[in-house]
C-alpha cells in the first residue's frame, strides 16, 4: 500500500513540476513578446538620396538632400540634430550644417524659410524629409569626382554624433555650381558635352578661391559603410 502511496505523489508532483514550467515558459514568452512590440528601442534607417540640390557660391557651400528615416523599433525617436560630413577628405573641411527644412527639393524664391528644429520618428513609420545643409568657408570646393557623405545625427536617448547615411556625392553632375538646382545623383555616365561644361564650371570655381590647383590632399581611414544608425539601447 505504501509503494502504490508513494508512486502517486511522484506522479503528482511530476505533473505539478511540468505545468509549472510550462506557466514559467507562457510568462516569459508573454514579457518578451510585449517587450518587442511595445517597448524596444529600435534603429533609424536611411537610403542613399537619387537626387540632391546644390550651389558653391563665394565661401558658402549649401546641399538640399531628400531623405527617408524609417525606425524600425516600436518605440519613438527623437532627431536632435543632423550634419554632413566628408570623412575622406582634409580635415579642414567642415562639415555642413543643417540649416533649414523646406518642403520640396527645388530651390525658389516662393519658398518658406523654416529653420531646423528636433523631430519625432514614429514607432514602425517612415518619414519623408528634405533637408538643406550649409557651411561658410567650409573648404569644400568640389571636383568633378564622386564624394564619400556621411550624414551623422544627434538623437534623444544616446549621447554624441553616431552615423546615420554614408552614400557618395557625384559631384561631377554639377555642371552650375554657382545657380542653386537640383542634380541627379544616379551612377549615370555624363554626355561629353556635360562632362565638358562640369570640368569649366569647377575648374572657374577653383581658380576664383585661389591659383586654380584641387583642394589639398586626402586623408584616408573614414567610418565604415552604413545606412543604419546605431541609435538602439
Amino acid at each position: 500500500m505504501v509503494p502504490l502511496m508513494v508512486a502517486a505523489d511522484q506522479i503528482a508532483s511530476s505533473s505539478l513540476t511540468g505545468a509549472s514550467v510550462v506557466s514559467v515558459c507562457a510568462l516569459l514568452f508573454t514579457v518578451a513578446s510585449f517587450w518587442w512590440l511595445n517597448a524596444r528601442q529600435g534603429r533609424l534607417r536611411a537610403w542613399e538620396p537619387h537626387s540632391f540640390a546644390a550651389i558653391v557660391h563665394g565661401s558658402t557651400a549649401r546641399l538640399r538632400l531628400p531623405l527617408v528615416l524609417h525606425n524600425t523599433g516600436p518605440k519613438p525617436i527623437v532627431v536632435q540634430d543632423l550634419i554632413l560630413t566628408f570623412p575622406d577628405e582634409p580635415a579642414s573641411h567642415l562639415p555642413l550644417l543643417w540649416v533649414s527644412s523646406p518642403s520640396r527639393l527645388q530651390p525658389g524664391p516662393d519658398e518658406e524659410a523654416k529653420l531646423p528644429a528636433g523631430f519625432v520618428v514614429p514607432g514602425r513609420e517612415a518619414q519623408q524629409l528634405f533637408l538643406e545643409f550649409e557651411a561658410p568657408f567650409s573648404g569644400f570646393l568640389p571636383e568633378a569626382r564622386d564624394y564619400k557623405a556621411q550624414i551623422q545625427v544627434r538623437v534623444g536617448h544616446r549621447k554624441g554624433w553616431r552615423p546615420l547615411l554614408t552614400f557618395s556625392l557625384r559631384a561631377a553632375n554639377i555642371i552650375d555650381p554657382g545657380r542653386y538646382t537640383v542634380y541627379n545623383n544616379a551612377p549615370v555616365e555624363l554626355t561629353k558635352e556635360d562632362q565638358k561644361r562640369a570640368d569649366a564650371a569647377l575648374l572657374e570655381l577653383l581658380e576664383d578661391h585661389g591659383d586654380g590647383s584641387p583642394p589639398g590632399g586626402r586623408r584616408q581611414g573614414g567610418p565604415p559603410d552604413d545606412g543604419d544608425a546605431d541609435t538602439s539601447g
